[in-house]
């Protein structure tokens, strides 16, 4: 996975606390769990700009996501927000690794 990529699916966001990276976080901060298929501890604290209906956020991989299909992501409700409101719930997102 180089940062030339873009992936395609869903985001939808969580409740943030410790992560699978080993490290704990607030639904303040920009942070992301990155689906199962794509996952890698090594890729932990990697930064990922993910565009949505609303604009873009830059985030940070914090988590892994179990439930989330190949190119989705869970992101932090603060950063879910900037690319659109959170009654949406599930949206279309395209990202990238920074």
């Amino acid at each position: 996975m180089s940062a030339r990529d873009t992936y395609g699916g869903e985001a939808t966001y969580y409740d943030v606390g410790l992560g699978a990276c080993g490290t704990s976080h607030q639904n303040t901060d920009f942070v992301a769990a990155l689906n199962m298929a794509q996952y890698s501890p090594d890729l932990c604290g990697r930064k990922i700009r993910v565009t949505g209906p609303d604009g873009q956020v830059d985030v940070t991989v914090a988590d892994s996501c179990p439930g989330c299909g190949h190119g989705d992501l869970d992101l932090s409700p603060a950063a879910f927000q900037e690319i659109a409101p959170l009654s949406a719930g599930r949206i279309a997102v395209t990202w990238t690794f920074l």
